[in-house]
């Protein structure tokens, strides 16, 4: 048997790994990669296997980085069943077409700009319809239940706490008459979150797949309810808006349910809430249809004291694009809640648009942010952000709340890791960026005495009982890094051949010019130099 990791590796975007016992082949998650353009690009790479030959795919959860390439594998020509929570494939239903209508509009626009430059033209990944095509292959499966899928390969999906529908897959592999246990974490979720049920303890495992999203890290301890009322209490007292760049599936629903708290008890201002994102409507009402998901918690407030978690009376939801652009004129302060959570695309660019530049104005980060990615530089303290063609100052006040994230930090990971009552034969390290996956494994070493691995993406291991072997990877990639520094450099190539043109024909028409034209030709020579200088010491 053999396992190899294609996505999510290095990184924590693009979850995919793929499970080979004979014959037989399955995808664990088939996710879209997230973040820089370099990052982005690995979405259109081939995929490293013939799709028609994968015998069915266990996804782990709706979001987009662990679902997001599903249309465009049975595009290309799988054609067996997607074993998902009945919550998972509900939401997949609403997530995936959007993601099918993203890559319509992205597509549409490149070939805008593309045809004017004489580019050729752009296929999106995949359509609207291909999205709801694939839809028709998804086979719901209850938590707990154990499925027997040939006599090599049993399955069974656990609640991961996540988000709704949330789940880590066991599964037993058996070959020549000996049985190996992997355990896939998907997204591992922090304990009592709202309306989330905790992550289940698994005592059993021979090989663990285990993300790191926040391996490295440990959530700030501050209440972050009361952080969050802070942040609203001051923005109101400046008179500026709130804009929260939230995931639209988990995320958003938890802020909901926080607010309603805040309301409630009277500790923040009456003023208005607005759901500025189609897809996070539709996933709420997702949301409300499945209480039986809920936990304890928010199932007794719901049928106790009949007070839905998500509902308020300050809500608004704004469907149509002009409703969201008419957000903006309201003239007095708001909450904003909009997609996307890295502040990449959709409509939260519109309100950052309107609201960065206003130092009354705040913006709260709710999630992680991956490199390149928008929110990642305006955490970083970036001073301009180039939104919808135009450059903003961003004189907003910038705030960040690792409490609300729907992942387990390193503490909590360690404790999960814990409950394991005999030890794994190894660790595999994933979802997480290498600052944050090293330390991680190291301290498992440390702690269990576990063998760990961090693979890249690409590698494989091949596995016989409790013994294994990696065989790094012969894929060819470029580190994204590089890729992102290439693109950009591409584009300072393109600006230079359009400054030199001016230049010239400036100096062609006025030769008095060329001396200054020299002089500051020579300050970016000597700028230039002293850059590279620096970076190589």
């Amino acid at each position: 048997m053999r396992l190899t990791f294609l996505g999510a590796a290095g990184m924590v975007t693009g979850s995919s790994y793929l499970l080979e016992i004979g014959s037989k082949k399955y995808l664990v998650d088939c996710g879209m990669f997230q973040g820089s353009k370099a990052i982005v690009a690995l979405n259109r790479r081939p995929f490293s296997y013939n799709p028609a030959d994968i015998d069915g795919v266990f996804l782990t959860h709706a979001h987009i980085d662990h679902s997001g390439l599903i249309p465009r594998l049975c595009k290309s020509g799988f054609k067996g069943p997607i074993y998902a929570t009945k919550v998972t494939a509900e939401l997949c239903s609403i997530m995936l077409p959007d993601s099918g209508h993203i890559q319509e509009f992205d597509a549409e626009i490149a070939n805008r700009k593309g045809q004017r430059a004489g580019y050729k033209a752009v296929e999106p990944l995949y359509t609207v319809d291909e999205a709801y095509a694939c839809l028709q292959q998804f086979s719901p499966v209850p938590y707990d239940a154990e499925v027997k899928l040939s006599d090599e390969i049993t399955i069974s999906f656990r609640d991961a706490g996540h988000i709704l529908g949330s789940s880590m897959v066991e599964i037993w592999l058996t070959e020549n008459g000996e049985t190996a246990k992997f355990l896939f974490s998907g997204d591992l979720g922090q304990p009592d979150q709202p309306i989330i049920k905790d992550p289940v303890k698994i005592a059993h495992a021979d090989y663990v797949v285990v993300e790191s999203t926040y391996g490295a890290r440990k959530h700030d301890p501050s209440d972050p309810v009361e952080l969050l009322a802070t942040y609203i209490n001051d923005t109101v007292a400046k008179g500026g808006n709130l804009i929260i760049p939230s995931f639209a599936v988990g995320r958003t629903q938890t802020l909901l349910y926080h607010l309603h708290t805040l309301f409630k008890g009277g500790l923040i201002p009456d003023i208005p809430v607005i759901i500025d994102s189609p897809l996070a409507i539709s996933a709420t009402d997702i949301f409300l249809k499945n209480s039986q998901e809920y936990d304890s918690e928010a199932y007794d407030m719901l049928y106790k004291d009949h007070d839905h978690p998500l509902r308020l009376p300050q809500l608004t939801y704004t469907k149509t694009s002009d409703e969201s652009k008419a957000i903006n004129k309201l003239g007095r302060p708001a909450i904003i809640i909009s997609a996307s959570g890295m502040a990449d695309a959709g409509r939260v660019l519109h309100h950052l648009k309107h609201n960065l530049w206003r130092p009354e104005s705040s913006v709260l980060f709710v999630g992680y942010q991956a490199q390149g990615s928008m929110g990642r530089r305006l955490l970083e303290g970036v001073k301009k952000v180039k939104i919808m063609g135009e450059e903003i100052s961003v004189k907003a006040k910038i705030y960040n709340l690792d409490g609300f994230s729907a992942h387990a930090d390193q503490d909590q990971l360690m404790t999960w890791l814990g409950k394991f009552e005999t030890k794994p034969a190894n660790i595999f390290i994933v979802h997480g960026e290498q600052e944050m996956a090293e330390p991680f494994a190291q301290l498992i070493n440390e702690k269990f005495g576990i063998p760990t691995y961090i693979p890249r993406y690409g590698d494989s291991v091949a596995i016989a009982g409790r013994e294994w072997k990696i065989e790094p990877t012969v894929i060819i990639a470029v580190e994204p890094a590089v890729q992102q520094l290439r693109d950009y450099l591409a584009d300072m190539e393109r600006e230079y051949a359009e400054l030199r043109l001016k230049l010239e024909d400036t100096v062609a028409t006025n030769a008095g010019k060329l001396p200054d034209a020299l002089s500051r030709a020579d300050k970016i020579r000597a700028f230039t130099k002293k850059m590279l200088n620096d970076l190589s010491s």
